[in-house]
């Protein structure tokens, strides 16, 4: 593709072949690093509206902190438990973000998992390419910026998505690289998630199993993401601002940092943890629970060394035979005269056709299902 400077002004820039040149590469951000560019393409320049606050989001940084919740006992003590949800409501209404300790899943599983994705990545380009994707009907598939001709700007971030359930994969449709521990990684994020579901069930108010009766724990669509050094990382994001489709997200991050959350109108650094793995609330758990919990704007810097490391794996219902016309809404239980109705039912297809629509713009999705606007 033709890498065009920053510093140069061309009157005859073509975004749209840029873009398409970028993506028939089938090689990503990690193409351009190995190809040794020294300035980023102009499809990855962010305006400067996007990025002056961040040279001052890390003054405020240290005034935060994201809650972490110790799940020791979450499933032996009654009074133990009790403390535990009620962290986990504040942490849903006051943050929508948490990290979580004794989470029961084993750290040389999640540092598995994190080599897995660097092998991806760092394998034979011509191996990789053949995953390489944006069809969204396969179970596995690699490619960089879902959004990249919806997005203002791309961001610095290639990424892989693999449906691991409610149908898991046939293991040959699978990398042979990360083949094992994608799926050992998955079947311990499942149970956490289960976990997680009746907890927030709970805090609700709600019985234990309210969530997962609901549909909600069905779907698990993971993203393994890598994030190359950046020559110019004052000039592009790792992952632009928004908020996480789906009902809530757990995030295993290496230790590079780069996480960041809006809270009270400030960026506040999210920062790794030695064995924590990270719980945001999303869209659908904010719609269904009528604002109760929070799904809260977030977005990952670029840095000048890398790369960095992520793997997000989203607990949402897909669209397939059997729910593409289920309708989600409010739950009544949670409705009052206090607590009036704030959106209208949709469908999950409708969400993800307004989501992929509009891309990663900083602006909310659910603003559409909005009966008061």
């Amino acid at each position: 593709m033709v890498v065009t400077s920053n510093a140069q002004f061309n009157p005859k820039y073509d975004r749209k072949s840029e873009l398409k040149d970028f993506d028939d590469s089938k090689t990503g951000v990690k193409g351009l690093v190995d190809a040794g560019v020294s300035k980023i393409p102009r499809i990855f320049i962010h305006e400067k509206n996007q990025l002056d606050d961040i040279s001052t989001a890390s003054s405020v940084a240290s005034q935060f902190s994201v809650p972490i919740i110790d799940f020791e006992g979450v499933d032996g003590d009654t009074a133990q438990r009790g403390k535990i949800i009620e962290k986990v409501r504040d942490a849903c209404e006051r943050w929508g973000f948490f990290q979580v300790v004794n989470h029961g899943i084993p750290g040389n599983v999640m540092d598995d998992m994190i080599d897995g994705v660097r092998r991806f990545y760092e394998q034979d380009t011509k191996v990789k390419k053949g995953f390489y994707s944006r069809d969204a009907t396969r179970k596995f598939k690699y490619n960089s910026n879902f959004d990249l001709y919806e997005a203002p700007a791309a961001n610095w971030r290639d990424s892989f998505a693999c449906v691991m359930a409610p149908q898991s994969p046939d293991p040959q449709e699978l990398p042979a690289v990360c083949r094992d521990i994608l799926i050992e990684y998955s079947k311990h994020v499942m149970r956490l998630g289960l976990k997680l579901f009746k907890l927030l069930s709970e805090a609700l108010g709600l019985n234990p199993n309210h969530l997962e009766d609901m549909g909600c724990r069905e779907g698990l669509l993971l993203f393994g993401n890598y994030y190359p050094a950046c020559p110019e990382p004052d000039l592009t994001l790792g992952t632009s601002n928004h908020a996480d489709s789906g009902f809530f997200t757990i995030l295993l991050q290496d230790q590079m940092g780069g996480l960041q959350i809006l809270h009270e109108n400030q960026w506040v650094d999210v920062p790794p943890f030695s064995g924590a793995l990270i719980v945001n609330i999303a869209d659908l758990l904010q719609l269904i629970t009528n604002d109760k919990f929070k799904s809260v704007n977030h977005r990952v810097l670029a840095k000048n060394v890398g790369p960095r490391i992520s793997v997000a794996s989203f607990f949402r219902t897909h669209i397939h035979e059997g729910v593409t016309a289920r309708m989600y809404g409010p739950i009544k239980e949670l409705l009052s005269e206090e607590n009036p109705l704030v959106y209208r039912e949709m469908t999950v297809k409708e969400y993800l056709t307004q989501l992929y629509k509009q891309g990663l713009d900083g602006t909310s999705v659910l603003y559409h299902f909005r009966l008061c606007k």
